[in-house]
């Protein structure tokens, strides 16, 4: 009877046993069936889509390079301090930009997604700042959709867009206080009719482009005059002087132009003012600016070499930070030197019918843009990638040119700055000069954000 009794109760606890492992096990089973699916993470891809978009937009406002080189820049840096607050490796860039503040982190509660925040806010500062921003609307609101498609759930996509709003807002008062909202109260900028000074190019004769862009606060720099280059040729029209040997040599190139050398032109063309004259009727040609090219070719560098969404938010940021410095330094030098144009000079002195291969850009000659902020660019991403990384360019091909390959930043630098000389819009010493100052600023960045 006892061994019976001990049986009896053995299997009475099995049988309670067994309800509760079948209980937990359905529990733990329409837990996992309701449970979200976990999201993908953002890529690298996801930042180059918000640069293109703003790439658009400005051709649609026909923005100016410098400018198009400070809506890169805050738009990066929004992004930027996000990723900063969750990643080790990248740090806030209070206490190394010129009057950054101490970003606060916004007291919100999970769940929110670090990576989708930092996109957010990229969008946020970009259709804030652009004057046709609200057209990032309705792509931020495609890019929200696809995010619930990959299984964020409103919760985490309205608490990561208040993260967003709270670090864009505070980069969107930085941004404010640079003092470029200033400049319209200055007096209206009137070129000088001198000899050897810029005057407007035919045939949109536009006027001058950013005279005060020096006024604005630059990222790094202690002044817009630090990196000051040495003066250009002394102007004179007189046979056999410097400057008249220069103009004579761009009026020489232009007849003498190789097929690759006026491919070489257009692929760095990159000018937002062109305008076609057919005949009676003139119409504006949209193009990139220079600095969203250097993003575009950032982004295919870190596509290649398969950088981290967080590496690659750092190297825009401190490319499009290198752009506005080295845009800073380059105007600065541009109003002040106020250099006439080849255009100008060689109708004047040598040839009355001379048309340059490209339109001639509506600002002073000295420095060349394209020389000082390629040479920047060439500095900052050879210091994340290295002498030696070959890419292929194909940033414009949408635009219906053809992409072109380069084993190094350097050597796309090069090709950009005497890509002027050949469209016969600047002489060779703003060139040359122009490439030595960007080479400096882009160091002095690198040395102040690192």
């Amino acid at each position: 009877m006892k061994k019976r009794f001990v049986n009896l109760s053995y299997n009475k606890n099995r049988f309670f046993l067994y309800p509760c492992l079948l209980i937990s096990f359905l529990l733990m089973l329409f837990s996992s069936c309701t449970q979200k699916k976990q999201p993908a993470a953002f890529s690298n891809k996801d930042q180059a889509k918000i640069i293109a978009m703003m790439t658009d937009i400005m051709l649609q406002d026909i923005t100016n390079p410098p400018l198009a080189a400070r809506f890169f820049s805050y738009t990066c840096l929004a992004g930027y301090e996000v990723v900063s607050e969750y990643d080790p490796a990248i740090k806030s860039m209070y206490g190394k930009l010129n009057g950054y503040p101490k970003i606060e982190k916004p007291s919100v509660e999970q769940p929110y997604s670090n990576q989708l925040s930092a996109l957010l806010a990229m969008m946020e500062t970009a259709k804030k700042m652009q004057p046709s921003g609200p057209l990032m609307d309705s792509f931020e609101q495609k890019f929200i959709d696809s995010c619930s498609k990959l299984g964020f759930d409103d919760e985490v996509i309205a608490h990561s867009k208040l993260y967003a709003a709270v670090v864009s807002k505070q980069i969107l008062a930085y941004a404010k206080a640079d003092g470029y909202n200033k400049i319209s109260n200055l007096p209206r900028y009137t070129a000088r009719r001198d000899e050897g000074y810029w005057y407007p190019t035919p045939p949109g004769f536009m006027a001058a482009v950013e005279p005060y862009f020096k006024t604005v606060r630059p990222f790094t720099l202690d002044s817009s005059a630090q990196f000051k280059p040495s003066q250009p040729i002394a102007f004179s029209g007189a046979k056999g002087s410097p400057f008249y040997a220069q103009a004579e040599a761009v009026y020489k190139a232009r007849n003498d132009l190789s097929d690759n050398h006026r491919l070489i032109a257009a692929f760095w063309d990159c000018n937002p003012f062109a305008i076609q004259d057919d005949g009676h009727l003139q119409y504006g040609l949209k193009k990139i600016s220079p600095g969203a090219h250097w993003m575009g070719i950032s982004g295919i560098a870190c596509v290649k070499k398969n950088k981290s969404f967080e590496q690659t938010l750092q190297i825009y940021t401190s490319v499009a930070v290198g752009l506005m410095d080295a845009f800073i330094c380059c105007w600065d030098e541009k109003y002040r030197s106020n250099r006439i144009r080849p255009e100008t000079a060689i109708r004047k002195y040598i040839d009355p019918q001379w048309v340059p291969l490209l339109q001639t850009p509506p600002f002073p000659e000295y420095l060349s843009g394209h020389s000082v902020i390629s040479a920047a660019s060439a500095v900052i991403l050879t210091h994340y990638f290295g002498d030696n990384f070959s890419y292929t360019d194909n940033v414009e091909v949408v635009y219906g040119l053809p992409f072109r390959d380069f084993h190094s930043f350097k050597q796309a630098a090069e090709e950009a700055g005497v890509s002027r000389f050949y469209g016969g819009i600047h002489f060779m010493d703003a060139i040359t000069n122009g490439q030595q100052t960007g080479t400096k600023a882009g160091e002095w960045v690198l040395q102040k954000i690192k």
